[in-house]
């Protein structure tokens, strides 16, 4: 038995928790191009196509999380070509409820940050083609590099992208998470889940399965020290998908020998890491 994830490993849709369900749900489709994938009560998962990318689920009465504990950092999502990415750009700076934090060229990557209405932090981002990613050591080079929001757009903004944004192409490419420890996530994220370490420093970490730069990253940039989590607006719950059955009992064992609980109802494995933050694993569609 591997102690690693399969190469094809990825990760799936958000679920946030949220107190504003129709605001937020506005928010999504109007700021991100986002469309309904499916409703139900009190839950709206919202994407592109059938791909889900956030799954919002109303739950009023918690608290906004604080700015230092452990939590959601921001969720990812990964557009196919850079034309669809400076789409989504626009639309995102032009609505009023979002707030525009920064950009980035990561050297794998040009991405664009945002927060939604509800504090929760969002990346939009363009992968550069992966024969001009480099490596050294098992690590692969990043960088965070000036990119002008406006120079950007006026290079890679096209009409057929912003017109035809809902029908483009999205999916959530990582996940990043604010934690207490690096130490103690690597332990949870790389030793027990079975990702493998793609850059590391020492207020974070960066993993993937498959050679990918990263699918989870983890931070203590703002919560250095944080203890398992309160029940808070927010991050509800990450989603992995592995290949089959064999790779989710794969994990199960390893989470179990490590210590950490786990609920498995047959279709998907649930955990959660030293900071309460819920994981689950499931398969992927054959």
């Amino acid at each position: 038995m591997t102690d690693l994830l399969p190469a094809v490993t990825d990760v799936d849709a958000v679920a946030l928790h949220v107190e504003d369900l129709t605001g937020m749900a506005a928010y999504y489709r109007e700021a991100l191009g986002l469309t309904t994938v499916t409703e139900g009560d009190g839950s709206v998962v919202l994407g592109r196509g059938r791909t889900a990318v956030v799954v919002l689920q109303h739950t009023p009465g918690l608290p906004r999380p604080a700015r230092h504990q452990a939590g959601l950092f921001h969720t990812a999502v990964l557009f196919p070509t850079a034309a669809d990415l400076a789409a989504a750009v626009l639309t995102a700076s032009r609505h009023p409820r979002s707030q525009f934090v920064g950009s980035a060229d990561h050297l794998v990557s040009n991405a664009f940050y945002f927060t939604d209405p509800e504090g929760n932090g969002i990346e939009l981002y363009h992968d550069r083609d992966r024969s001009g990613w480099r490596w050294d050591g098992g690590q692969v080079a990043m960088d965070t590099i000036a990119l002008d929001p406006r120079t950007y757009l006026e290079q890679h903004l096209t009409e057929d992208a912003l017109s035809g944004i809902t029908a483009a192409r999205a999916k959530v490419g990582h996940v990043h998470l604010q934690v207490g420890d690096i130490d103690l996530a690597r332990g949870f994220y790389v030793d027990t889940l079975g990702f493998e370490t793609t850059f590391a420093m020492p207020s974070a970490l960066f993993v993937s399965a498959g050679g990918y730069h990263h699918h989870l990253a983890v931070n203590t940039w703002n919560s250095r020290g944080a203890g398992p989590r309160a029940s808070t607006l927010g991050l509800g719950e990450v989603t992995i998908t592995v290949p089959d059955r064999e790779d989710l009992d794969a994990v199960s064992d390893r989470l179990r020998l490590a210590g950490f609980a786990v609920a498995d109802d047959g279709a998907t494995v649930r955990t959660q890491d030293p900071w309460l933050n819920s994981i689950a694993l499931t398969t992927q569609p054959a």
